[in-house]
């Protein structure tokens, strides 16, 4: 195992939270989506001028603190090598700008997009919004970015390593552009894989996001194997994944399950954002004055905790040991990480965790991980996936 370098008074968590935890604290100030902008501007040069002396003394102090190398959690699935199971989620780095500074965060792997085929500017702001004591949020975006072809120039402007050959995989995520019909859809997700799928180590057709009017509708079998055998007819695509809505009833998991098989999908991701408000209903938005049973968009954070656990325990019964699972939402601590892969996700994502929690959240789970894998007398991480094996308290002999 090595180590993590952690320096006691210098820390990336500790300079985080003193520079950012006032301003999470509470849903009002600097608005949510400008606060983003702000932290992907500062990534993107880092990541274009990563070699530069100065950027790359700072992304190997980076490394040195949040980076955590254990052989026990390598795996490799759909052909992709994962030198850990703690990934981006889609919806922060929309247009890939800093796609070449995520494994500097300690991330195995990272998911970029959504992006469209066509650029798009997404719904009217404001449109993301912090529900700080829920440790949560509510985004209505509506799949804002600068379309697949300024993506392909983005990537390849930061010269990255070819698919196969980088220190942490990467995913691209595909939408439907607002201005494209159902019909249309495959069409659309094609002309953007096309393009991108030199570039991408997986691929990932989002059908569930809650901010593209009708986009949930292509999760029903039959519009989702038509757009999934028009991707597969591309030449070189890459791996393919779906992304599954929380929202979905238990005898349409089974059927996305069942169609994940037949077409020999690379794996499901489960969750999206959620319509429902999750007990949340009377909550005021400060911004806006309305409650949330009042405002438009998806959940994400800790309230999706265990709808998102509920679903993988659903597709892995569905599906069984065979389809790899990605698990995303309300992922937030070690504990929340353990329990999704104990219960048959093969690999996590984090987002509205991190935000809240920091850049010490991945190792820190990492560091759970391992625990649990010592105290379960588990030889690598592959033997704890839909093990149902539960969290043992560390403090606990």
């Amino acid at each position: 195992m090595n180590k993590r370098f952690n320096s006691k008074f210098l820390s990336t968590g500790r300079i985080y939270r003193h520079f950012f935890e006032p301003i999470l604290s509470k849903d009002e100030g600097i608005d949510a989506e400008t606060l983003t902008q702000f932290a992907l501007a500062i990534l993107g040069q880092a990541s274009i001028y990563r070699e530069l002396p100065g950027f790359k003394w700072g992304l190997k102090k980076l490394a040195l603190d949040l980076q955590l190398h254990d052989s026990r959690l390598e795996q490799r699935l759909f052909g992709c090598k994962f030198q850990n199971p703690i990934g981006l989620a889609a919806g922060l780095d929309k247009n890939a700008v800093a796609a070449g500074i995520w494994h500097d965060f300690g991330f195995g792997f990272a998911e970029l997009g959504t992006v469209t085929w066509h650029a798009q500017t997404g719904n009217p702001r404001p449109r993301l919004f912090r529900l700080s004591k829920e440790k949560a949020a509510l985004n209505r975006m509506g799949f804002n970015n600068n379309g697949a072809k300024k993506m392909k120039e983005i990537i390849e402007k930061q010269k990255l390593l070819r698919p196969g050959k980088r220190t942490a995989a990467i995913g691209i995520n595909l939408g439907k552009s607002k201005v494209t019909s159902l019909a249309e859809a495959a069409e659309d997700y094609a002309s953007s894989l096309k393009i991108l799928s030199p570039l991408a180590d997986y691929a990932v057709i989002n059908v569930s996001s809650p901010n593209t009017p009708g986009l949930r509708e292509l999760q029903g079998s039959e519009h989702l194997q038509r757009i999934v055998k028009r991707l597969k007819s591309l030449q070189g695509c890459p791996p393919l994944l779906v992304k599954i809505a929380p929202d979905l009833k238990d005898k349409d998991i089974d059927c996305l399950a069942k169609l994940a098989k037949e077409e020999k999908l690379a794996g499901v991701i489960a969750i999206n954002t959620s319509l429902d408000r999750l007990g949340l209903e009377q909550r005021i938005l400060s911004q806006t004055g309305l409650t949330l049973s009042q405002e438009a968009g998806g959940i994400s954070g800790a309230p999706l905790r265990q709808r998102g656990l509920e679903v993988i325990k659903r597709l892995r019964h569905a599906a069984g040991p065979e389809l790899p699972l990605i698990g995303v939402g309300g992922i937030d601590s070690p504990k929340a990480a353990w329990e999704r892969i104990s219960a048959g996700a093969s690999l996590v994502q984090v987002y509205t965790g991190w935000i809240f929690k920091g850049p010490d959240l991945v190792p820190n789970i990492l560091e759970g991980v391992l625990s649990q894998l010592d105290r379960h007398g588990f030889q690598n991480i592959s033997e704890a996936i839909g093990s149902d094996a539960p969290w043992l308290d560390p403090n606990q002999c």
